[in-house]
């Protein structure tokens, strides 16, 4: 199945999206035999929350996306919320007769009989043809807890040291930690985060995995990931935070201080995102892609027969900081792959009423850029512009901070909170400020510091809004280097038509 609508109105066209209704949390990520696997939260009769499914696509590439049918749908155990899928290399569940295969474990989620009480479980469910058809446990579920509620999103790993499965649990203000020799009986080993990090909303979707610190193989740490739900009184709404610090099997152990919170992305549209598992060891990277889109105004946002779309695939790195180490998050580099054309500027002064861009449009666009600080009070980038509208990436000198504002950048009115501008501290280094974004027909994603600092917007522009502004407010600021890519469609003939545009 192939999408046939990729000129609606906000369709990303270089991010992934349902072919039609609604997506949130991607799911059961995992690579095997050559295709990189990705599941998603789905309804497939509507375009809001609903009863959910595991939608399912497959790509070689990470850019161009093959959709697949309805992987995993409800039944008499209730909707299949979210959780991860695994490689079992060594048949440990018995299931594929001493060959390797793909397990899925998931969260059944329905209601105690005889109440309205949630009730959240852990199951499985099973591949004999590469993802293409599933088989449930007959023994499902495999983990429960009736005195948890909120009971949710499994995570699975290989714990190659210890030789057992890992589990890591959602549970309302905490993850709990299991272990397994079969992916089939599950055993408790310690719980983690009652009272440390953010406690704005409940945590959902953790991913635990090791990462080498600055490329080095002897040095390595461990990297929580949780997501926080949305939060009435906070303006960030759904967001999500990380930990650094040591796994020994069964209890994840903290660097940082109880009440430090490290957020992995600052804009307001990345959230319940997770690595894929089983990435070839010759490749050696961790990749993470997250849902683009907000639980303050998610079903809410001005599309007709889908919504929502995926971050970009990223590449999660650690780098040794002043502050400490610190996850990093590059673009996959398969995506430059999608370069049509290119235009370079060098050392440009950058002053007060001049465009060095008046003459560039684009909405499809990669844009590599590095300043040198002069005596300009604020600089950047104006996006997908026009006389009415704008979205503002940009550096705020006194501050030292980064901001994207996007209250003119299009649609806004769906919801109070969604036009807005929020930003994040970043110190300049050497003097110099450097930003990688990206440009899709509804969202903005920077990378600025090389990764250090993420910041993921949707925004919902008149499609004829295409212009391009770089500007200096108080003063001028140096170019140092401008590098604007304008990037194919994933879709078929889609690049062919911007081309001759």
């Amino acid at each position: 199945m192939t999408i046939k609508t990729y000129d609606e109105a906000y369709r990303p066209q270089f991010h992934f999206s349902p072919a039609a209704h609604w997506m949130n949390d991607p799911n059961g990520m995992v690579y095997y035999e050559g295709e990189y696997h990705l599941f998603y939260q789905h309804h497939p009769k509507g375009t809001t929350w609903g009863p959910m499914h595991w939608g399912h696509a497959v790509s070689r590439d990470l850019v161009h996306w093959e959709h697949l049918p309805v992987a995993l749908e409800p039944d008499e155990h209730g909707f299949i919320f979210s959780g991860s899928a695994v490689v079992d290399w060594n048949d440990s569940t018995g299931f594929f007769s001493g060959k390797p295969g793909l397990v899925a474990i998931f969260t059944h989620a329905d209601t105690y009989p005889g109440s309205e009480r949630p009730r959240q479980r852990q199951s499985i469910a099973y591949s004999l043809d590469k993802g293409r058809t599933w088989m449930k446990y007959e023994g499902n579920p495999v983990c429960a807890d009736e005195a948890i509620t909120d009971f949710r999103d499994p995570k699975v790993f290989w714990d190659r040291r210890h030789g057992q499965w890992v589990m890591v649990l959602a549970s309302g203000d905490h993850v709990r930690f299991y272990v397994s020799k079969n992916l089939l009986q599950w055993t408790f080993s310690s719980a983690f985060g009652s009272s440390e990090g953010s406690h704005d909303g409940v945590w959902e979707c953790p991913d635990l995995f090791e990462l080498p610190v600055d490329g080095d193989p002897e040095r390595t740490k461990w990297v929580l990931i949780v997501s926080i739900g949305d939060h009435p009184d906070l303006p960030e709404g759904s967001r999500t935070q990380y930990f650094i610090g040591d796994f020994d099997g069964r209890t994840f152990t903290n660097d940082a201080a109880p009440e430090a919170v490290l957020w992995l992305d600052h804009g307001r549209d990345n959230y319940a995102g997770v690595t894929w598992s089983d990435v070839a060891a010759e490749d050696g990277r961790r990749l993470f892609i997250g849902w683009m889109s907000n639980w303050k105004y998610a079903n809410f946002t001005p599309t007709v027969s889908w919504r929502s779309a995926a971050t970009l695939p990223r590449e999660l790195t650690l780098r040794e900081e002043p502050e400490g180490v610190r996850l990093t998050q590059q673009p996959a580099k398969e995506l430059e792959l999608l370069r049509l054309h290119s235009r370079r500027w060098r050392d440009v002064r950058v002053e007060p009423g001049a465009n060095l861009l008046s003459g560039a449009r684009g909405d499809q666009l990669e844009i590599e850029a590095e300043f040198e600080l002069g005596d300009a009070e604020q600089f950047g980038i104006k996006l997908r512009a026009s006389s009415r509208e704008e979205t503002v990436v940009a550096y705020d000198v006194r501050a030292e901070s980064l901001f994207i504002d996007r209250t003119k950048s299009g649609a806004t009115d769906f919801h109070k909170q969604f036009g807005c501008k929020h930003g994040a501290p970043m110190q300049p280094k050497d003097g110099r400020v450097k930003l990688r974004i990206f440009v899709d027909w509804s969202s903005v994603e920077v990378f600025a510091a090389d990764g250090k600092l993420v910041m993921t917007d949707l925004v919902f522009p008149d499609p004829a809004s295409r212009g391009l502004e770089l500007y200096a407010v108080g003063g001028a600021v140096k170019l140092v280097g401008l590098e604007l890519h304008t990037l194919k469609s994933i879709y078929e003939n889609r690049d062919a038509i911007a081309a001759s545009e």
